[in-house]
């Protein structure tokens, strides 16, 4: 394994535990949204722009999410 499969096998298993672990934190939202980032930039990186895009929407998805959420857990 070349090390930019490492970094994409990172950030895609942040992903999954960020993912799972959402219901328990608030950060973890802000978390997935960072390993999002990470994915995105390995699609760019493969040369998988298709991939890195929507990556990259996800990431802003999660941290609008991230946003809301921690408004709602503050009040």
């Amino acid at each position: 394994m070349d090390a930019l499969t490492l970094f994409g096998l990172f950030a895609v298993t942040m992903m999954l535990v960020c993912y799972a672990a959402e219901d328990r934190s608030p950060w973890f939202i802000l978390a997935f949204s960072a390993a999002c980032a990470l994915g995105s930039v390995y699609g760019f990186l493969q040369g998988a722009w298709p991939f890195g895009l929507v990556e990259a929407i996800w990431a802003v998805i999660a941290a609008r999410r991230w946003l809301t959420r921690r408004g709602a857990t503050s009040v």
